[in-house]
């Protein structure tokens, strides 16, 4: 077998298990998603939901019923309470939970 081969075999293998890894460590932003809206009380209690940069922020109907130790170990890096608004700071997953929860709820 020629050398340009086996280098050509082993480059594929090393793509191939490198696309495997990425697709294992990449999030499920749907189950996330549904998760976070348990967590937030369900879809019932959430009145509106925006995104803006690293900050998910929601208004709910009633604030007492969330989880917030959950939403941390969820990968929250912190909540803010204002009234009946949730500020959470999801960093750069932010704008892609929006967009699964606005599909769900």
């Amino acid at each position: 077998m020629e050398q340009w081969l086996v280098y050509a075999i082993i480059i594929i293998v090393l793509i191939f298990i490198s696309l495997v890894i990425a697709k294992l460590m990449r999030k499920d932003f749907n189950i996330e998603a549904n998760k976070l809206i348990g967590y937030l009380g369900g879809k019932d209690n959430i009145v509106n939901a925006e995104c803006n940069m690293s900050r998910f922020k929601v208004i709910l109907k009633d604030v007492s019923i969330v989880d917030k130790d959950a939403i941390t170990k969820l990968g929250a890096k912190g909540i803010v309470e204002i009234d009946n608004q949730l500020k959470i700071i999801f960093g750069k997953d932010a704008k892609e939970l929006k967009r699964y929860i606005d599909q769900l709820i």
